[in-house]
Parts: structure tokens; sequence; C-alpha cells
């Protein structure tokens, strides 16, 4: 059965905040590997409950990358161009989670710099807000 759209793009909106959530405590718990993953996760949820909503399509779950999803809701809402540097956040989607994604180093040894955890927070911060603001604006 297919959802409204409205209550696909809350189900979507939920799980990016639940998921920003457990990576702030991630990172304050120095796990920052999961931490960072958990970021690019929040950040690319978020941007598919907004995009859901707004082009009303299913292709936008056809993607993983923060970047693409950005550049989406850029062309929806020019307002987007002030979080685009979110697109750091693809960096951990691959690397975070797998040694052969690595090179040479182990994810949950390499990533052990609290304030890339925290620039990867914030950058998932501000465009989650924004991306709340603008679902409520409707």
């Amino acid at each position: 059965m297919k959802r409204p759209y409205e209550g696909e793009s809350l189900r979507w909106l939920t799980q990016a905040r639940d998921e920003f959530e457990d990576a702030e405590e991630l990172r304050k718990r120095k796990r920052f590997y999961l931490a960072l993953f958990h970021f690019q996760q929040a950040t690319e949820k978020a941007f598919k409950a907004y995009l859901y909503l707004k082009v009303k399509s299913a292709e936008v779950f056809h993607t993983h990358s923060v970047d693409e999803l950005a550049k989406m809701a850029v062309e929806v809402d020019p307002d987007f161009r002030e979080v685009a540097s979110a697109k750091k956040l693809d960096r951990y989607y691959i690397p975070t989670r797998y040694p052969n994604g690595l090179p040479g180093g182990i994810p949950s040894r390499y990533f052990d710099d609290p304030r890339e955890a925290e620039e990867a927070m914030q950058l998932a911060k501000n465009a989650i807000d924004l991306i709340q603001k603008k679902l409520k604006e409707g």
C-alpha cells in the first residue's frame, strides 16, 4: 500500500532525527567511526524526507549520496545552497564501516579525530535544521 507523501516524509524525517541523536551519543563516547557514518545517514534520510514530499517521486530513494540529494534540493529551493557543504559527509559512507574501504586501516581505529566528528555533526545539524524548517513552512 502506498502511503501519503506527508506520512512517508514524516517517517523518514523521524528516522533522520533519531539517527542524528544516536550519532551524537556515539560522538560523545568517542566512537567516531560510527558517529561519522550515522551523521551521513541522518543527513541522507532528512534530505530524502524533504525531497520525497516536494518532488513526489520515489526516485529520491535511489541514491545514498548527500551531494546528489543536496543538489536536487537546490533545484527545488535555492536556500539549500547554504548547506551544500554537507556533501563532505559522503566520505563517511563506506570507509567508516569496511576495512577494505580504507586500505591498510581499520575504521574503528583510524577515525580518531574529535574535531572531524564535531565538523560532521555540525554539517548534519545545519542540513537537518534547514530541512525541518522548510518542511514546517509547507
